[in-house]
């Protein structure tokens, strides 16, 4: 694939461990000898890239960079377009922030895989300014400087030649904002990585980043008052505002490895998934392990989740919605087939991705050979 081509791979900062991580990772086990160009690397938290070629902005010296990059936002525009990728034939970000803002040379073909237009740049926005802890005086600083991003943001889509949307949520996100089509290319899950267990244990669980908008704030109001058994993966900047809300029920397990979580769906009841994603893994994952989701009817789990086969969706991100959601499950958790739900999953397996993205890559990269 691509043979003669010199690669170079382009990624937002790599901090922490999520869904746009797990594509990277693919993408680096995919062009393995292509350099990773990225802003901020923090090694210990980023397994599976212990051989690759990473080259990081000057904000990687940064105090508190590894920890919490969200500190430098305002800077990473101008670390990206330091890269300098002249030398190399095929770039491909994978950006949901400032890494489609590198500059490229006409010569060179740039393919942005897109998780989403900037969220804390458009419509989400106001919800990120109110709901992030963070000192007022900051707070007002960052309404003034946010059209700047905005702004760089536009112009900075316009240096891609193709993008790839993770879902149709992003595509018209894509559309709205950048005013650029693209092509829908759905992330992936290892269906090997999971099975389905004999017997579940009981309880809910819940997984992601303890931040505003996954809405983990919603689960804890909502179990609280269901009184039912939930186990929540992950951390975050509301860690501790969570676990002080949380009563007894409710058991946080922090970071958990691979093979743990794997365990940990496999066992649950339902996966409990209220927010609202451009796409989302982590159903994915449990449905991989043969256990129902109970989503949010809007975004990605509209792509993935089957209303009443391989999960419930809900209307509003509210309590009663969740609350008569999670109960509707009880009722009529008997009807969910665990190996059914297993095969729907297998249609974003790894293979699929894998398939679908060299052929676009083959496809683009011919059409731009013909036009230079």
């Amino acid at each position: 694939m691509l043979r003669n081509v010199k690669i170079a791979l382009v990624f937002d900062w790599m901090t922490n461990m999520g869904g746009a991580e797990k594509v990277n990772l693919k993408l680096h086990k995919m062009f393995p000898k292509a350099p990773i160009f990225t802003s901020i690397y923090n090694s210990q938290k980023m397994r599976g890239f212990e051989k690759a070629d990473i080259k990081t902005s000057f904000l990687q010296k940064m105090p508190m960079a590894k920890e919490k990059h969200q500190l430098y936002l305002n800077l990473m525009p101008y670390a990206y377009e330091l890269f300098d990728l002249s030398g190399y034939d095929l770039v491909i970000s994978s950006s949901h922030s400032c890494a489609k803002g590198i500059i490229t040379k006409p010569e060179t073909l740039h393919v942005c895989y897109c998780h989403s237009p900037m969220r804390y740049a458009w419509d989400n926005w106001h919800e990120y300014i109110r709901e992030y802890k963070m000192n007022p005086l900051v707070k007002r600083w960052a309404k003034k400087k946010i059209h700047k991003i905005r702004m760089w943001d536009k112009i900075s889509a316009e240096r891609v030649d193709y993008f790839i949307a993770n879902s149709k949520t992003t595509q018209a996100r894509i559309e709205k904002y950048y005013r650029r089509p693209s092509t829908v290319i759905n992330p992936m899950v290892d269906i090997n990585k999971y099975d389905i267990s004999k017997k579940t244990k009981g309880y809910f669980l819940a997984v992601g980043r303890l931040i505003p908008y996954k809405k983990f704030d919603l689960i804890i109001e909502t179990f609280n008052n269901l009184g039912l058994p939930l186990k929540i993966v992950g951390s975050g900047i509301m860690e501790d505002d969570l676990k002080k809300k949380a009563n007894d029920n409710i058991q946080f397990l922090g970071f958990v490895p691979e093979n743990e979580l794997g365990k940990l769906y496999s066992e649950c009841e339902a996966l409990i998934f209220p927010q609202l994603e451009d796409f989302g893994i982590i159903p994915l994952e449990a449905m991989a392990s043969g256990r129902p989701v109970i989503a949010f009817n809007k975004g990605g789990a509209t792509e993935t989740v089957v209303d009443k086969e391989t999960g419930i969706l809900f209307a509003k991100q509210d309590t009663l919605h969740l609350k008569a959601a999670v109960e509707k499950f009880i009722e009529e958790k008997k009807k969910f087939d665990p190996k059914k739900i297993r095969e729907h999953a297998k249609l974003f397996d790894e293979e699929e991705f894998e398939k679908n993205l060299s052929k676009y890559l083959q496809k683009k990269w011919a059409q731009f050979k013909e036009t230079t």
